[in-house]
């Protein structure tokens, strides 16, 4: 049988909760806005599956370039290279060290 390689693959640990933070998040999360320019953490709300990225950007920081409908653009770097996080604001955390 071949091993499978979907989108949620090799995150067991990454995308879990503690026990305490279980279920849904608050809705005020989705509703959050951000300015183009501001810093932003990513940080993958697992009990949210809808605008999520991808498992490699989780704990990364970058700045809204944009926005793409009711998700953000999010430039990150990455590997010396600048890749375009699109979320949803469920998952990015404005950042403190700004």
């Amino acid at each position: 049988m071949q091993r499978s390689r979907g989108f949620r693959s090799h995150t067991r640990q990454l995308l879990q909760k503690k026990p305490r933070q279980r279920g849904l998040s608050p809705i005020t999360r989705g509703f959050q806005t951000f300015e183009t320019g501001e810093k932003v953490n990513i940080v993958i709300d697992p009990s949210i599956h809808k605008g999520m990225p991808h498992s490699r950007f989780h704990g990364l920081t970058g700045v809204v370039v944009g926005e793409r409908g009711t998700a953000y653009e999010v430039d990150v770097n990455v590997g010396g290279k600048t890749k375009m996080v699109v979320a949803r604001p469920e998952h990015l955390v404005r950042s403190r060290g700004q």
